[in-house]
């Protein structure tokens, strides 16, 4: 069975966060609140994590995931960044938005586009979110709870408990979580390329 953490979602409790990072550096997989929706997350070394992420999810190897950031100062060492990308970066984070780049060669090639080579990074505006990955001390692999045949990402931390308390190390519920996944901007390439239309604004890089 999984632990199951109740956090408050405005003043989080430290010592179980600063738990909850153990669990990851352990090798465990945590379901944790973001800014959109509920998420799993992993150590980004930990191959056997990613394995069972993609069972879980259903997913195939060529699946993009994320890193989620607390704040820029992370970014550079996993993903290249020019200048006017930083500044948009800047502007958008922290929020509701994936950026995909181009990976440095720091990130381990399983977690990169395997054509593209490379990663979606994103900086959640939620406390508990930020404060896990600052009890972590580096970023953590993302995705979105989303699980196979469900149109939706979980959201109620009672029905993820019910699903999955056999199949994750960490549920940690920090309330009732919204179901809109990011707005994923494609900055890899020359032109700023709107791949999904999520909960942040994205009007602005529509023709």
């Amino acid at each position: 069975m999984s632990q199951y953490f109740k956090v408050h979602p405005v003043n989080p409790q430290l010592r179980l966060l600063s738990r909850a990072a153990e669990i990851i550096r352990e090798g465990g997989i945590v379901v944790y609140p973001t800014d959109s929706s509920y998420a799993l997350g992993w150590h980004l070394g930990d191959k056997s994590a990613l394995d069972r992420v993609r069972r879980l999810r259903g997913i195939e190897r060529d699946h993009d995931f994320t890193l989620a950031c607390r704040d820029l100062s992370d970014i550079s060492t996993y993903a290249r960044v020019e200048n006017s990308a930083y500044r948009l970066l800047k502007s958008l984070t922290p929020g509701p938005y994936t950026f995909v780049l181009k990976a440095t060669h720091e990130l381990p090639k399983r977690l990169q586009d395997p054509k593209k080579r490379s990663i979606g990074i994103r900086v959640p505006d939620n406390e508990i979110a930020q404060m896990l990955i600052g009890a972590l001390g580096e970023p953590l692999m993302s995705s979105t709870l989303l699980l196979p045949g469900d149109s939706f990402p979980l959201t109620e931390p009672e029905d993820i408990r019910d699903r999955l308390a056999r199949q994750v190390d960490l549920i940690i519920d920090g309330g009732h979580c919204g179901v809109e996944p990011t707005s994923v901007l494609d900055l890899s390439g020359d032109e700023i390329v709107v791949v999904r239309r999520g909960k942040g604004d994205v009007s602005a890089f529509e023709s």
